[in-house]
């Protein structure tokens, strides 16, 4: 969005100038005399009205404090102490999207939006459409929450505004191209902003932290332990520079994906219990559903289905509480669904998946659908409805092949392939395996380019 149709600007000129004062001092009931007093005269404040002549800064400011005003809303038109009062909203407002209702936050960032586009506040419009597309993240409506993001974006580059300044607004742009099975793309923004930022120098521990925690998601599903694991490690030796709390909760959360696939369990769930003990302070319940959602993962891994079932569950009922079930709950479920397969519970899991499947779309989440399918696959295959699984595991494999999700396309290639093998298709298992072994032999590897640098 440009801003340059907005009112206000520290340039504005004479007769704006002009206009304005006399505005302030008829809604003031002041005389031009006791506007003038003592440093001026009638006369010059007569010419200043009339748009004849530009004051200086301390004729200005002289105005100004007689009319009771600010240099800048004097200046620009932007009412005393506007941007502070906005960034006090803007604090509610976030409070409001983190620990009540997304939905409840996002009248309350359309109002700030407008108010700080029309006086060219561009710090605080940005924060307001980022702020924005979190609501919309959260419910779920990926392409609402892309535009503010990349509008968010915009307003700070037209601003001239540094990069760390843009950091949200990127790593938001690349969370919705992550739940849109983009796999690649939402690599390629956070490392391009990632290598901008070191290779200039700009040492901004919060801004880092904050796009190296972020790429260690797309890394993960995409196969790239290594580069994940390297992420995690950058951002933890940052950590002590890092003032948010909720960012280092955050941090936590992201280092635990990559302790649990170098199997280390026992510490992937410590670092998950200090990011939940962190976000239950600060009463961030989104954050500390996430929390659950992961440590009943880790339970999983671990062979734990109780604990497992128990966590996903838990972290379930916190985001439909919070209506986010557009989304990340229908993810959530597709993991708990799992969980009760391998408990035997095939019918709840299949009653499960079959509702979520209506919310599920390969435009939000294509890997948790191809998910969702391959589980329905494993649920047919048990009942000896082998036409139902090929189909759920084919199905499966069109989801995945456009999202560079290497490891989920080759495990539903083996299964697929075993199916067919199994059934006498001897010839067309071959062909499954090479898919799946293509894929898997090159896991984000080869096709990412260079790793970003590390930080000076």
């Amino acid at each position: 969005m440009a801003v340059a149709g907005a009112r206000g600007g520290d340039r504005d000129g004479a007769e704006t100038i002009g206009r304005r004062v006399h505005r302030l001092r008829a809604e003031r009931g002041l005389t031009q005399r006791e506007v003038a007093e003592p440093s001026y005269t009638a006369a010059y404040i007569s010419t200043v009205e009339a748009g004849k002549v530009r004051p200086s800064e301390k004729a200005l400011r002289h105005i100004a404090e007689r009319l009771g005003s600010t240099y800048e809303e004097v200046v620009s038109g932007r009412p005393a102490r506007l941007a502070t009062e906005l960034r006090v909203r803007l604090t509610d407002a976030q409070r409001v999207l983190t620990t009540e209702d997304p939905a409840a936050a996002i009248p309350l960032y359309e109002a700030l939006v407008g108010e700080a586009g029309e006086y060219a506040l561009v710090p605080e419009l940005a924060a307001a459409l980022v702020g924005l597309g979190q609501c919309d993240l959260e419910i779920g409506a990926l392409e609402n929450a892309r535009r503010h993001f990349e509008r968010a974006e915009t307003v700070l580059v037209q601003a001239g505004a540094p990069l760390p300044q843009r950091v949200p607004a990127v790593r938001g742009r690349a969370l919705t191209h992550l739940l849109a099975g983009e796999l690649r793309y939402a690599c390629y923004l956070l490392e391009q902003a990632l290598d901008e930022l070191n290779s200039v120098g700009l040492h901004d521990p919060e801004a880092l932290v904050l796009l190296y925690t972020a790429v260690i998601a797309p890394y993960m599903d995409l196969g790239a332990y290594a580069r994940a694991a390297q992420a995690a490690e950058l951002a933890l030796t940052l950590a002590p520079e890092v003032s948010d709390p909720a960012l280092v909760a955050r941090l936590h959360r992201g280092v635990a994906r990559t302790l649990l696939a170098e199997g280390r369990a026992v510490e992937a769930d410590a670092s998950l219990v200090k990011a939940a003990e962190a976000y239950q302070q600060l009463q961030i319940r989104a954050e500390l559903a996430h929390c659950h959602w992961m440590r009943g993962y880790v339970f999983a891994q671990e062979g734990d289905l109780e604990q497992a079932e128990a966590a996903l569950r838990m972290a379930r009922d916190i985001l439909i509480s919070r209506r986010r079930a557009s989304l990340y709950a229908h993810q959530v479920g597709v993991e708990l669904a799992d969980v009760l397969h391998r408990q035997g519970k095939d019918d709840e899991a299949e009653r499960l998946l079959n509702g979520l499947l209506g919310g599920l779309s390969s435009a939000h989440s294509a890997v948790h659908e191809a998910g969702a399918h391959r589980l329905l696959g494993l649920i047919a295959e048990r009942r000896h409805d082998d036409d139902e699984a090929r189909h759920r595991y084919t199905t499966a494999m069109d989801l995945l092949e456009p999202t560079g999700a290497a490891g989920d396309l080759a495990d539903v290639c083996r299964l697929l392939g075993d199916l067919l093998r199994r059934t006498g298709s001897v010839e067309a298992a071959l062909d499954t395996y090479r898919v799946g072994l293509g894929h898997r032999a090159a896991p984000g590897t080869t096709t990412l380019g260079p790793g970003p640098a590390k930080p000076f």
